[in-house]
């Protein structure tokens, strides 16, 4: 998937312009936040087994490497074959020449991120093999000239079901149906032939399991399924290198904090632990299992101060409640990952120079990390991109002068606080009477859409030594 993260800027303002899409992403709130609460409410230990998923995962990042041998080793056992991949490009080939190995010609595909960071449906068709997404929203996307997800676990989140309406009635060429049922059956209807005619399925992974070499899939359509037990004789599972957990213990833990995180469900629909390909006494399953683990990124956060991001569970909590993913939507964020984990992630596996303002796009409200089952500090990782960005000279000439001019005056005192008040009483006088302020010098951007509450006039400091001169005198 092409990077256009640079453009974060740009893109926000359109999507704030489009009132379709502010329509529906109020269902976010609805929906996801509303669901969350909820279902967190029901555990009575729901911070002992955050607690408990923390350490869970620092204890695998801690030593990745040996539990990366377990897994390989327990996965081999099983007849599965596990490959690494350095870059997106390697991860690519790997799955075509998989594909070409097994002479594949359709491709049916769970829903995978990993699989939107390598463009794999992009290398499938380069290689004239036809991949088939079966997630109903990433089919919906597919169909409509392979649009980007907008959501990590909704990935049509952005679509109200009136455009879903007219674009089936386009693309499968019936006549228009409204329901969502409706709409349902007819794309499962569609499906049912790729399923029963692909030579190979892909899926992600929600968890890796390195005591039983397994591949931990969460699903509520079941297409997992149908992508790794149906004829597809080839089965690939596409996942980082750093979703693995290593016992199926571990795994209970987390799977009581991803659904409700999620969702705000209590529990998925499916949840499929898949080891090894099909053994000679079993009826289904594939008769040829690869793993290819990602690392495009991963393996450089181990030991470095974004370390904490590598235990995101992919849950989509943090964008759920962010005030600026609900304003402006995943597209805005221009690549794979959108949101606050989106924020981090994003600069962390393509540059922090091509991430634009991604680690501005937050209010520091500090929900995201409220509401992180696995409680990565997401406003200070984003506050450490700032100071990056500054360090190596990525932000505008004037920001850079303004936050020198800054601390110079930081460093001053009594000059900070000579500024300080003569730009509030300043501020105060040409606001008048309305106290506010329709433009301000250096800050137009602030102003242009908004209108800025004046300052009292006084600085905190003078009111305090008012207040305390006050209290003083009533003492005498």
């Amino acid at each position: 998937m092409q990077v256009q993260s640079m453009h974060f800027k740009q893109r926000a303002g359109q999507k704030l312009a489009d009132v379709r899409l502010q329509k529906n992403l109020r269902k976010l709130a609805e929906k996801f936040v509303t669901a969350r609460s909820a279902a967190i409410a029901e555990l009575d230990d729901f911070e002992a087994t955050r607690d408990a998923a923390v350490e869970r995962r620092n204890r695998v990042l801690a030593t990745l490497d040996v539990w990366l041998q377990t897994f390989e080793r327990n996965a081999t056992a099983h007849g599965a074959t596990v490959l690494y991949a350095q870059t997106h490009e390697d991860a690519a080939r790997l799955i075509v020449e998989i594909a070409a190995l097994h002479g594949v010609r359709k491709v049916t595909k769970s829903k995978s991120m990993v699989s939107e960071e390598i463009g794999l449906n992009h290398a499938f068709g380069a290689a004239g093999i036809t991949p088939v997404e079966t997630d109903l929203g990433e089919y919906i996307l597919q169909i409509n000239d392979n649009e980007a997800p907008s959501h990590i676990i909704a990935p049509v989140i952005h679509k109200d079901k009136e455009e879903i309406s007219d674009l089936f009635a386009r693309v499968h060429g019936l006549p228009r149906k409204t329901e969502i049922t409706q709409l349902t059956r007819e794309a499962r209807e569609v499906l049912r032939g790729h399923f029963l005619s692909a030579d190979m399925g892909v899926t992600g992974a929600n968890f890796l399991i390195a005591e039983t070499g397994s591949a931990a899939v969460v699903t509520n359509e079941g297409n997992e399924g149908m992508c790794t037990i149906m004829p597809p004789k080839v089965h690939v599972v596409l996942t980082g290198i750093e979703k693995l957990l290593p016992t199926l213990e571990d795994l209970a833990t987390l799977m009581r904090l991803l659904p409700r995180s999620a969702t705000g469900q209590q529990i998925s629909n499916y949840l499929s632990l898949l080891t090894g390909p099909r053994r000679a006494s079993e009826v289904d399953g594939p008769e040829h299992m690869y793993y290819v683990l990602l690392d495009a990124g991963r393996s450089a956060l181990i030991g470095g101060e974004f370390q904490e991001m590598l235990r995101c569970i992919r849950c989509g909590a943090c964008m759920n409640h962010c005030p600026v993913y609900q304003n402006v939507g995943g597209h805005a964020y221009g690549w794979v990952y959108p949101g606050p984990m989106g924020s981090v992630l994003t600069p962390a596996f393509v540059g922090l120079e091509n991430a634009g303002d991604l680690p501005n796009a937050s209010t520091f409200c500090g929900e995201c990390a409220v509401v992180c089952p696995v409680k990565i500090p997401l406003p200070d990782l984003m506050r450490k991109l700032r100071e990056q960005q500054v360090e190596r000279g990525l932000r505008a000439k004037r920001e850079r002068v303004a936050l020198t001019v800054w601390l110079a005056l930081a460093r001053r005192p009594r000059l900070y606080a000579l500024i300080a008040a003569l730009s509030a009483h300043t501020l105060s006088r040409l606001a008048g009477k309305t106290k506010l302020l329709h433009w301000l010098p250096f800050g137009s951007g602030w102003t242009k859409g908004r209108d800025m509450p004046a300052p009292a006039g006084r600085t905190f400091r003078a009111l305090y030594r008012m207040r305390e001169q006050k209290k003083s005198n009533v003492g005498d």
